[in-house]
């Protein structure tokens, strides 16, 4: 199968409401353990990955930084995200959180901190909103945003704010396509960052469908269903310790997935059930 070199194409950006731009395909660090990280992070930065995700849960924010301030890559040229975790939320305990981020990633600054779960039972998230507002208009943050907020939780922040996220970070992809979600966002302006863009466990790149269309672009399965998040302008951030998957997963740059392709795929919907943000915590 074609596709899988250790040369990346260029990755364009996107612009965010916040008038930073963001690239368009990030490295989701979910699962890298701490001591893993630096050596994937300098790696993926070798390759052409300047989106790295991370999230105070994930354990691995120092590992992470350690990379990046490690890579021959000069840091206004990365692009670092993290998420404030449930037992954080709250408007004084915000701040506390972003700096303690900063400083096991070892930066100055974050260009995008996300809200990573809304807890509506808590009911914080309003609070921890004009907290993160607060900080970007600091200057410690560059955008803020929200991690798998419903379009309810969305129009609650924006409502009682005025101010709308930067970016949505939602579970998305071809077997759950997500569509109310993401014309919600497109109405005002939020752009969708994919995470578990490829699926779980393997299933969705097994597709006959994706399997198919793959075949005809000469690409991955993995590489055709990265082209579908692009091709509706949504950012995906996969998850890949592989340094050969790292590259692969940026060779998506070169094709576009035709009209039938896209109305195969939409066939696939409904296929994977959700998380519910209503009802799942994480502290």
């Amino acid at each position: 199968m074609c596709g899988t070199t250790l040369t990346a194409a260029p990755v364009p950006a996107v612009l965010l409401n916040s008038g930073a731009t963001m690239p368009s395909v990030g490295l989701g660090t979910y699962e890298i353990p701490d001591a893993q990280a630096e050596s994937v992070i300098r790696w993926a930065a070798r390759i052409g990955y300047r989106l790295i995700d991370t999230a105070a849960s994930y354990g691995n924010e120092r590992g992470v930084g350690a990379g990046i301030r490690a890579a021959d890559v000069p840091r206004e040229d990365f692009f670092v995200v993290t998420k404030i975790r449930g037992r954080d939320h709250g408007y004084d305990a915000t701040a506390r959180a972003l700096e303690a981020s900063l400083d096991r990633l070892g930066l100055d600054y974050l260009d995008l901190f996300l809200i990573h779960w809304p807890l509506p039972r808590q009911d914080r998230y309003v609070d921890t909103w004009r907290a993160m507002a607060k900080l970007s208009a600091n200057g410690l943050v560059k955008s803020i945003g929200v991690s798998n907020f419903t379009p309810a939780h969305l129009d609650r922040l924006e409502q009682e704010t005025g101010i709308v996220p930067a970016v949505n970070q939602v579970q998305i992809n071809p077997r759950l396509a997500q569509t109310a979600w993401r014309e919600h966002a497109a109405d005002r302006g939020i752009v969708l960052q994919s995470w578990g863009p490829l699926g779980h466990g393997g299933s969705l790149l097994q597709d006959p469908v994706v399997e198919g269309i793959a075949d005809f672009h000469g690409k991955t399965a993995g590489q055709a269903v990265l082209r579908w998040h692009l091709d509706n302008g949504l950012v995906p951030i996969p998850k890949t310790k592989r340094p050969s998957r790292l590259a692969e997963n940026l060779g998506v740059f070169d094709f576009h997935l035709t009209s039938d392709d896209h109305r195969e795929l939409e066939l696939l919907d409904g296929a994977q059930s959700a998380m519910d943000p209503d009802t799942y915590e994480e502290f």
